[in-house]
C-alpha cells in the first residue's frame, strides 16, 4: 500500500524542537561535551577560547544542566559535568515520545499508524522487516514472562 507523502510548511522535526530550547552557546558546549567523557567550567572554558567569561560558561552548564541535558558531580569545589544522554538516547526518546503520541491522537485505533511504521520500514529494507518481526515476538515474550 502506497502512503501519500506530505510536507507540512514550517514544521521543525521533534529534534529540531528540542534543538530549538537550546542557544548558540549552549549547543557549543553541547557539542564540545560529546568529545570528552567528562569536563569541567575550565575545561570546557580552555576550549572555547578566550571568547567568553569563566562566569558565563559556568551559567551555561548549568542551564543545561537543570534543563537534564547534563549530570554532574562535585570534585573538590569544582562541578565535572558529562552529557545525560547520547546523541542516539536523544534520538530514540524523541522517536518514541512522537510514535507514543501518534498512536494516543489515533482516537482508539492504532492499526493506521503501525501500518504507516510498517510501510516505511518495508520500504527501507526487507531485512529491517525481519527485524521489526523479532522485536515484536522478543517484546511479546518480555510481556508474557512478567508476572503482575
Amino acid at each position: 500500500m502506497a502512503l501519500p507523502k506530505f510536507k507540512i510548511l514550517g514544521y521543525r522535526s521533534p529534534r529540531e524542537a528540542v534543538m530549538a530550547t537550546v542557544g548558540p552557546l549552549e549547543r557549543r558546549v553541547l557539542d564540545l561535551l560529546a568529545g570528552h567523557e567528562e569536563a569541567t567550567v575550565r575545561g570546557i572554558l580552555s576550549e572555547l577560547g578566550d571568547a567568553y567569561a569563566y562566569t558565563t560558561v559556568m551559567t551555561t552548564l548549568d542551564r543545561l544542566f537543570k534543563k537534564g541535558f547534563l549530570d554532574r558531580r562535585q570534585e573538590d569545589r569544582a562541578y565535572v559535568y558529562r552529557l545525560r544522554y547520547s546523541d542516539e538516547d536523544v534520538k530514540i526518546g524523541i522517536a518514541g515520545d512522537f510514535i507514543s503520541s501518534l498512536i494516543d491522537a489515533a482516537s482508539g485505533r492504532p492499526e493506521p499508524v503501525l501500518a504507516c511504521i510498517v510501510e516505511a520500514v518495508s520500504d527501507r529494507d526487507r531485512e529491517l522487516l525481519d527485524d521489526l518481526e523479532r522485536l515484536v515476538k522478543d517484546k511479546k515474550a518480555e510481556l508474557g514472562s512478567r508476572v503482575d
